[in-house]
């Protein structure tokens, strides 16, 4: 082969929030690379993805969804997902069918205009969606001039996506291979097991709570002689009366956060971890730039 028939590029992944963005990109990447939940803004930080292929690489961006700040976190948030927009080979913009384009996804589409890479439209979530309601957002994103493509997908069950792969391979450019072939993801394992945390919370928790929810790993040690991870995490809430309700009657939630990350742990790591969880209140983290230094948001 020749040298620069191998072709790369950075592909940016924004959309509203809860249009399927992260389970876009770990369906892309074959594996789990960023956290996913029903709720909102569970994203909260840039997370790569990488797709190796013996004539190319795709390394995809996954970013927070897009909406009006209303703390320090939402800001930040925010200025996450924009700053994605720079210095890409593409940007896909992923809608949700069922819910169709929305205000939010409207002023999404008017910051997407001055974008200077090209945009291809994903259309998530067409299982169990109505044609109607397919066509309805085509219609609408066809009279897009600088949308370039238009991808019917479900992330869910994989439908589709091979497809979209295969059209973005086409926006790569002579390049590089930036990343490993093994390689996945840049986030480094302390920051991973942070996120599995906080996604098992997410899952667990019906309350608002999750939103104030952050997650600090303390520390990380492997003991090789029993092949054992040992890692020292601690919960942060806003407020004290949400404190019980994270761990739960007798520690029962905090212990069952604590077994379902443990399992992903285990996998993540190729070794047995020993898990131990505590929960402290810092009142209004998302508005303490400091807090949210400390918590990896910076």
């Amino acid at each position: 082969m020749r040298e620069n028939a191998y072709r790369s590029g950075f592909i940016s992944i924004i959309g509203s929030p809860n249009v399927g963005k992260s389970t876009l990109m770990n369906r892309m990447v074959g594996q789990k690379v960023s956290i996913v939940s029903e709720r909102a803004q569970t994203t909260r930080n840039r997370i790569m993805g990488v797709v190796t292929r013996k004539d190319c690489q795709m390394v995809f961006l996954d970013t927070p969804g897009v909406t009006s700040p209303k703390n320090r976190l939402g800001e930040y948030m925010l200025k996450v997902a924009y700053e994605s927009l720079n210095e890409v080979e593409a940007i896909l913009f992923v809608t949700d069918v069922k819910q169709g384009v929305r205000e939010k996804d409207e002023a999404l589409i008017s910051k997407l205009r001055d974008a200077k890479a090209p945009v291809v439209a994903v259309l998530n979530k067409t299982d169990g969606a109505t044609l109607d309601q397919v066509e309805s957002v085509r219609e609408r994103l066809e009279r897009e001039s600088f949308i370039k493509d238009i991808r019917k997908v479900s992330a869910l069950t994989g439908a589709g996506v091979d497809a979209l792969i295969d059209t973005l391979t086409g926006y790569l450019v002579p390049g590089p291979q930036y990343f490993p072939e093994d390689m996945v993801t840049d986030q480094p394992e302390r920051v991973v097991c942070c996120e599995l945390i906080r996604e098992k919370a997410l899952l667990l928790l019906k309350e608002e709570i999750p939103h104030g929810l952050g997650v600090d790993i303390e520390k990380m040690a492997l003991r090789k002689e029993d092949n054992l991870y040992d890692i020292w995490a601690t919960l942060y809430c806003e407020r004290e009366s949400h404190k019980p309700i994270v761990i739960g009657k007798k520690g029962s939630m905090l212990k069952s956060i604590g077994t379902e990350a443990r399992k992903d742990m285990e996998w993540l790591l190729g070794t047995r971890v020993n898990l131990q969880l505590w929960v402290k209140v810092r009142e209004d983290w998302r508005n303490s730039p400091a807090a949210l230094k400390t918590l990896g948001y910076e």
